[in-house]
């Protein structure tokens, strides 16, 4: 059995359903149907499900996901993370799990927001806590030595300060005169309760220069900006300010698979969005991510989503995949 990193739903204290409420009654105005939902507020997603979900391969960028109703789990490697209500997921550098809905219905529908991580915030945030505005569990990550890496998918108990944060920011959403003024403050709100939290270590090393996160976090962007060209390890190393040795290890630790297995990822991520989004034929979307070989490419793509590229295209058209 996969080991897990969160313990099972526990009863709702009568104070945290009264507040989990009020936040689906409002998930559920703004989030009318199924799929994400873009809200007014920049770097905030709703995203609404009404069926589980077979586990998909699904890209998760850095932020923040608080879980409103219902439940997910992401498998990574050889770990299985579950977030619900009580359980929020952080992401501190762009992951590649497979994501699966696990809990939901049309009377009680899969509900949860998506906040964009804000490096720039983030660091300016750190700037003025200082290392005394941390609790001692977070002080204790953020104090661990560059080289010790962590995982850069995590889950963490949600605080009642946390979701009281959450849920003003969701009011908002309803008064859109104040989501000028205000709607900053309550995302500054909620990624300093993340701080100060029990997941503030792997946060402070993001925005650190010379921590481990922000370091993987360099390596993956140029991953990104290249990933249809062949990228050397020592490319990756001199990018990350690391041997590539020390590379190599700490980027599997970050995101459970090597670099170069991250990169094919990321090629058949974006071929799958070029045959979705621009109508590319599987064909010319091999060419254009980096493949020479269309049979090659039409194997992995298998490999990874299950299904070959026109077929998987076609569920996914029909709605009867949701792309998280």
């Amino acid at each position: 059995m996969l080991p897990t990193r969160s313990s099972s739903l526990d009863p709702l204290p009568p104070e945290w359903a009264a507040r989990l409420s009020q936040a689906v009654q409002l998930a559920l105005r703004h989030a009318p149907v199924d799929g994400h939902h873009a809200t007014a507020v920049p770097g905030l997603m709703l995203i609404r499900a009404s069926a589980p979900a077979q586990p998909l391969p699904t890209v998760y960028e850095p932020g923040l996901v608080v879980v409103l109703q219902g439940r997910k789990q992401a498998l990574l490697g050889q770990q299985v993370l579950r977030y619900d209500p009580l359980h929020c997921l952080v992401v501190s550098v762009k992951m590649l799990p497979a994501g699966q809905i696990t809990e939901a219905s049309p009377e009680a529908p899969y509900l949860c927001l998506r906040l964009g991580l804000d490096t720039q915030a983030l660091s300016a945030l750190l700037l003025e806590l200082g290392p005394a505005g941390t609790t001692p569990a977070a002080a204790s990550a953020s104090a661990a030595p560059a080289s010790s890496a962590t995982c850069g998918l995590n889950v963490a108990r949600v605080s009642p300060p946390l979701l009281d944060a959450v849920l003003r920011l969701l009011h908002l959403l309803d008064t859109p005169e104040h989501l000028r003024v205000l709607a900053p403050l309550a995302m500054r709100e909620i990624l300093y309760r993340v701080l100060v939290g029990e997941l503030g270590g792997p946060l402070r090393q993001l925005a650190l220069a010379d921590g481990h996160g922000q370091r993987i976090a360099r390596a993956i962007g140029l991953l990104e900006r290249r990933f249809d060209q062949p990228v050397r390890i020592d490319e990756l190393a001199a990018a990350a300010h690391m041997s590539p040795s020390s590379l190599h290890l700490r980027f599997k630790q970050v995101t459970a698979m090597s670099p170069l297995q991250y990169q094919k990822q990321l090629r058949l991520h974006q071929a799958r969005r070029l045959m979705l989004a621009e109508g590319l034929d599987a064909a010319a979307a091999a060419h254009r991510v980096g493949y020479e070989s269309a049979s090659q490419f039409s194997r992995e793509y298998r490999r990874l989503f299950g299904a070959p590229p026109r077929a998987e295209i076609a569920q996914l058209r029909d709605g009867a995949v949701m792309v998280d």
